[in-house]
């Protein structure tokens, strides 16, 4: 649910700068949205209705506490799985809609929309004079890429394919210009989901072996493209990001700062807590598909924090993260996360 609430702000903060948004995208990421909005309300309907049900027979001796509040739980879980299903769902539509975003093949909402900056009305002239963004602005993100481990300080040689293996991103953030008369130097902060997927090579898959985790040989074979592992960390990103977006004057000679509209590079890290960890196997047996969801903590570090980097031209950047700390707490060899993909922050 905590996930739900947050992909649901972030769908919103992709069309809130509307000076930069494209009315197509914002139109569909909107349904998106709401659709979401509207699953989580039916199926908090429908658990309350199933709760009361059970209350009633808790009430008239049908069923014991115990069993009760077993049926309660039960029924929890399944709500919960529902949700997770029909939300992901909205995530594929999400993730190719943003595709069609780069793609260029969604068109602008009006003339307005391809300004590069914002406007006031002078009603002494009665004509439109160009203003400055404030010095605190908001920024949807969305990253994706390749991800994988480094392993004694290498990343060659892994145990993980590395085209499978991938990560993404989804977020908001403030960006805060740093002096009033110059637009170079921004501090940039926020919070964002962060999904990281491993895909174990040659038939392997993770297993508890006391306090470490390690890969072993599955005795069946695995359909590589359903077989992963996932953490799920919700972070605070921080960045001093250097824009180097031209400034423009106004006929009184006033400057007018805008952001992203140039070459920007960001340096700065993060620090993030484990939400879950869940290990996912997809297999065959007497010509039935087998999928099977392992959820647990597997000796996975509580938290982890770590550096990153950018570097691009107005919304879309290179973008490079490593962990400092393992994923695993206790293992004899550590490993750390690094990914590095493409970046997306509308302004």
């Amino acid at each position: 649910m905590r996930n739900l609430a947050l992909y649901l702000a972030f769908v919103l903060s992709l069309f809130a700068g509307k000076a930069f948004a494209q009315e197509t995208f914002a139109d569909k990421a909107k349904a998106i949205a709401d659709r979401i909005d509207k699953i989580t309300k039916e199926e908090k309907e429908a658990l309350k209705v199933e709760v009361e049900q059970v209350n009633k027979q808790l009430e008239n001796g049908s069923l014991t506490k115990e069993q009760a509040d077993k049926k309660k739980k039960e029924l929890a879980e399944t709500r919960a799985v529902s949700i997770e299903n029909k939300v992901n769902a909205a995530k594929e539509e999400l993730n190719a809609l943003v595709q069609e975003k780069v793609d260029g093949k969604l068109r602008e909402s009006s003339d307005s929309s391809k300004n590069m900056f914002r406007f006031r009305w002078d009603s002494k002239n009665d004509t439109l004079k160009a203003k400055s963004e404030s010095r605190t602005t908001t920024q949807g993100v969305f990253a994706t890429g390749w991800n994988n481990v480094v392993t004694d300080g290498a990343v060659a040689n892994s145990d993980f394919t590395y085209g499978r293996s991938s990560f993404f991103e989804w977020g908001i953030t403030w960006n805060y210009r740093l002096t009033k008369q110059s637009n170079l130097l921004h501090f940039k902060y926020g919070f964002s989901w962060m999904y990281n997927h491993l895909h174990a090579s040659d038939n392997r898959y993770f297993v508890d072996n006391g306090d470490e985790t390690v890969l072993a040989t599955y005795p069946t074979h695995l359909r590589r493209k359903d077989t992963y592992f996932k953490n799920v960390y919700v972070t605070i990103p921080l960045h001093l990001e250097f824009d180097f977006s031209k400034n423009k004057t106004d006929k009184d000679g006033n400057k007018i700062f805008n952001s992203h509209n140039g070459f920007r590079m960001g340096f700065g890290g993060f620090v993030g807590y484990n939400t879950n960890s869940k290990q996912f196997l997809s297999y065959e047996v007497d010509g039935y598909r087998i999928n099977e969801r392992q959820k647990g903590s597997w000796n996975v570090n509580d938290w982890t924090y770590g550096v990153s980097a950018y570097v691009g031209y107005r919304q879309t950047s290179l973008y490079l993260k490593y962990d400092i700390n393992p994923i695993f707490k206790n293992n004899t060899v550590d490993q750390n996360n690094i990914s590095l993909g493409v970046r997306f922050d509308w302004n």
